[in-house]
């Protein structure tokens, strides 16, 4: 209420208050009349005051809430625009992921149609090697003097035909080399676009917790934690499942269900189709298809290690049809620790094998641009092919080059960059077919 306002009101009830007394009384009490009006009107007057100081606090309590409430807007205002930005730029990333995946499966039909080549030329190799047979088969009877002049033309054709040869062993060592540079620049860019989305999809989590948003990771219900929880509830057929380990997201796994309990297949390799020839993050991450040659990932393998002891069955067989198998009490430490593998032979192992040998401390997993072996002048990796636990080139490497196919020329590489295992005696058995390593828990093994 304004003091104009405050002012009317006073004169009114002094109006109010006069002609409530007779004029015609007498002077002293005419006289205490007026001072009780004095007393209202000075009570009056002391109201109004209080009344002015009131919306006097009032005003400069809503100017404190208009401030407030415009620095809210402004701070509401940045943070729309940092949304924006962020959401800017992860399209920005998506946009240049896509054309990543375009280039490399640009690289992949070339590869492809290089590989076509190759085969169109071992075949016309292979066919002029057969026409050459049948010509030396035939008898030279044209004449008389055939036996002298046959041999030195039989003997330059064979010359000519093996320069032939040469010239296309040589191409093909020239195409072999020019596909093993794509695959290495294929591989390249996989990997630095794993690396890109997995530093986005950190960055994303930590601008999450920043904004306190971080979700703990809840278990999906009804998920098995390994394959021999899902033998337990009932499953009795081998194939892929989706199963989520303690403290871990759910991931998809190979079954190999068996009379005694459900194995956790980790890596698997049958007709080498699959390249194993990858660098640290694809052996992390894991690479290949469940339903072919595949490693499951150092990452999921330590999810399932963590969660207790367990046991791992290695199962190898060679060209010649000859399987050996072996058991271990096996635990795989973190990347911390880089991913060191801790092994105890089973005493109950039908067949007793020290291929890997581990030590108290552990071996740490290997790639060529992670040396972690315990050869001090040599990258083990980088010279034998593939990821493994190696010790000084070691006795064992089941994820080197799959071996040659019988009608493909060789190269004649060493035979320790292909897989090989080495058993107790110290022999290596030839050339190896097909490896699985599988994991149950241990509290299974009877």
């Amino acid at each position: 209420m304004t003091t104009p306002q405050l002012f009317i009101l006073l004169c009114t009830l002094l109006l109010h208050v006069a002609a409530g007394f007779p004029t015609d009384r007498r002077g002293r009490e005419k006289s205490a009349s007026w001072d009780d009006v004095n007393v209202v009107a000075h009570g009056l007057l002391q109201l109004g005051q209080g009344l002015k100081e009131h919306v006097d606090k009032t005003k400069a309590h809503m100017r404190d809430v208009n401030s407030k409430l415009k620095e809210f807007n402004s701070t509401l205002a940045d943070l729309v625009r940092k949304q924006q930005e962020q959401d800017s730029a992860l399209k920005e990333r998506s946009q240049e992921a896509e054309e990543r995946d375009t280039q490399k499966t640009a690289l992949a039909e070339e590869v492809m149609v290089k590989v076509e080549e190759v085969k169109r030329q071992t075949e016309d190799m292979q066919s002029r090697m057969d026409r050459l047979e049948e010509a030396l088969a035939k008898p030279t009877l044209d004449s008389n003097d055939s036996e002298h002049t046959g041999v030195p033309f039989m003997q330059r054709l064979v010359a000519a035909q093996n320069r032939r040869i040469d010239q296309l062993v040589e191409k093909i060592k020239q195409q072999q080399d020019k596909l093993e540079k794509q695959s290495v620049h294929l591989q390249a860019l996989q990997n630095k676009f794993t690396q890109k989305r997995v530093k986005s999809h950190r960055r994303r989590d930590e601008e999450t917790a920043l904004r306190g948003e971080v979700e703990q990771i809840q278990p999906q219900s009804g998920l098995a934690r390994d394959c021999h929880d899902l033998f337990v509830r009932g499953e009795r057929s081998s194939g892929v499942y989706t199963i989520q380990p303690e403290n871990s997201q759910p991931l998809s796994v190979l079954c190999q269900m068996t009379s005694e309990g459900g194995w956790t297949v980790i890596q698997k390799r049958q007709d080498g189709s699959q390249n194993f020839n990858q660098l640290w993050q694809s052996y992390k991450m894991g690479f290949g298809s469940l339903n072919g040659e595949f490693w499951l990932g150092l990452d999921n393998i330590h999810s399932l290690s963590k969660q207790g002891p367990y046991i791992l069955q290695v199962e190898v067989s060679d060209e010649a049809g000859q399987q050996q198998e072996a058991s271990y009490q096996f635990h795989l430490e973190g990347e911390e620790k880089q991913f060191a593998l801790h092994l105890q032979q089973e005493s109950s192992s039908v067949v007793q094998e020290t291929a890997i040998s581990t030590g108290a401390s552990g071996l740490p997993f290997s790639t060529a641009d992670r040396d972690n072996d315990l050869a001090a002048d040599v990258n083990c990796a980088e010279l034998l092919s593939g990821g493994w636990w190696f010790s000084s080139c070691g006795d064992s490497n089941l994820n080197g080059k799959y071996p040659s196919r019988p009608s493909m020329p060789r190269r004649q590489p060493s035979r320790r960059r292909a897989m090989f295992w080495t058993t107790t005696k110290g022999q290596s058995s030839s050339p190896l077919k097909t490896t699985v390593l599988k994991i149950k828990p241990a509290s299974t093994q009877q």
